[in-house]
C-alpha cells in the first residue's frame, strides 16, 4: 500500500520561510516524477513543483521556491522562501507510477498525501 506523508505544514509570516516534506513508502519513487500542489478554499488545485528528470517550477514561484529529494530515503522536499499571503493554501505531494516527461497536471499523478497545512499572516 503506497501512502504518502506530508510534514513541515504551519503559520509563517509574509516574507518567511517553510520546508514541507514527503515521505513515501509501500514503493520507491526514484525514477518517478514526485510534485507539490497546492489548493486555496474555493479554489481549483494548482500545480507548484515536480521533479523527475527534470525540474519543473510553476511561474509564481519560481526563483522562491526549490524542489529537491533524497532518493535513499524515498523523500521530495519543497523549501519555499519569500512565502506571500495569497500562498495560503493546503499543500499536497503527489506521485506518479509511470514514468514519461515531467507533469504539471493534476490527473496524471497517481498517488497524493492528505496535504498540509500553509499559512502565510500578513
Amino acid at each position: 500500500q503506497v501512502q504518502l506523508v506530508e510534514s513541515g505544514g504551519g503559520l509563517v509570516q509574509a516574507g518567511g520561510s517553510l520546508r514541507l516534506s514527503c515521505a513515501a513508502s509501500g514503493r520507491t519513487f526514484s525514477r518517478n516524477d514526485m510534485g507539490w500542489f497546492r489548493q486555496a478554499p474555493g479554489k481549483e488545485r494548482e500545480f507548484v513543483a515536480a521533479i523527475g528528470g527534470l525540474v519543473a517550477y510553476a511561474d509564481s514561484v519560481k526563483g522562491r521556491f526549490t524542489i529537491s529529494r533524497d532518493n535513499a530515503k524515498n523523500t521530495v522536499y519543497l523549501q519555499m522562501n519569500s512565502l506571500k499571503p495569497e500562498e495560503t493554501a493546503v499543500y499536497y505531494c503527489a506521485a506518479r507510477s509511470r514514468l514519461g516527461p515531467i507533469s504539471v497536471v493534476p490527473g496524471e499523478y497517481d498517488y497524493w498525501g492528505q496535504g498540509t497545512q500553509v499559512t502565510v499572516s500578513s
